[in-house]
């Protein structure tokens, strides 16, 4: 298992958060799936809600601000200077969707498009660090792009947040791990996804850990969930990928566990 309490470095993906049509019903299912409690994110932060397990923030939820938009997990990668990483992003050819503001006193963020049109969010820290507890059982263990344009999004990352590569040599597999610029470790990965449906856009996907992922996957499907796939192993571990009651999509996969 693995706590945090400190700043997470920048580049790393360190918060999810889920923005739904009905928030009660999206508190109840990952209540149930994952074991998580709920606190308020404060007064003036609407009804946006902090997801904990055993004291520890792991992921936040809150109604749409815009009714229109799908229904996904977003993921915030840490920034030292969000007003800063906002330039790059335009710099790169992205484009800025909600330009930087502070959020109280929790930290300054933006939301953003990379160069192939896929969300994601930036996090300068205050208060709120992010995920305080991953790597573990209904926790945050990683997050990857899956895009048509795969040269341009690791062009992209590069230019923005000065990540590195290591590239993933598989039959019929093309994908990269992210290393931040910090200390070189692999804090993500992108996937030239070629069997992405046509309507589906190039995004960020979010794996949650399981301890055991077929009766994470059953329950998911009792709750109303619905399994893209079949239970499988990998070189990674057991995994499935599972569409929420919701329509937000996420992985489940009993990966090995490592520290922050």
């Amino acid at each position: 298992m693995s706590t945090k309490i400190s700043t997470w470095p920048a580049a790393t993906p360190m918060w999810v958060d889920l923005g739904v049509d009905d928030l009660p019903a999206a508190k109840a299912f990952y209540a149930d799936l994952f074991g998580w409690d709920f606190a308020s994110g404060g007064q003036d932060a609407g009804d946006y809600q902090l997801a904990q397990l055993r004291g520890r923030t792991v992921a936040g939820l809150g109604p749409k601000q815009d009714p229109d938009t799908p229904t996904a997990w977003t993921t915030f990668l840490a920034s030292d200077d969000v007003d800063l990483t906002a330039k790059k992003i335009d710099a790169a050819g992205g484009q800025l969707l909600a330009a930087p503001f502070d959020v109280m006193d929790s930290g300054r963020m933006a939301l953003a498009a990379d160069s192939g049109g896929a969300a994601f969010g930036i996090w300068q820290a205050g208060t709120h660090i992010g995920a305080e507890r991953v790597n573990e059982h209904g926790t945050l263990c990683w997050n990857e792009l899956h895009t048509r344009d795969y040269t341009a999004a690791r062009s992209f990352y590069s230019k923005v947040f000065d990540v590195s590569y290591q590239d993933v040599t598989e039959e019929g597999l093309i994908y990269s791990t992210v290393r931040r610029p910090l200390d070189g470790r692999e804090v993500g990965g992108i996937h030239h996804d070629t069997a992405l449906p046509d309507h589906t856009p190039n995004h960020w996907m979010t794996w949650f850990a399981s301890d055991y992922v077929a009766g994470t996957a059953t329950r998911a499907v009792e709750l109303g969930a619905t399994l893209l796939g079949p239970v499988e192993e990998s070189a990674l571990g057991r995994m499935v990928v599972v569409r929420a009651p919701q329509g937000e999509v996420f992985g489940v996969i009993d990966a090995p566990r490592t520290s922050d």
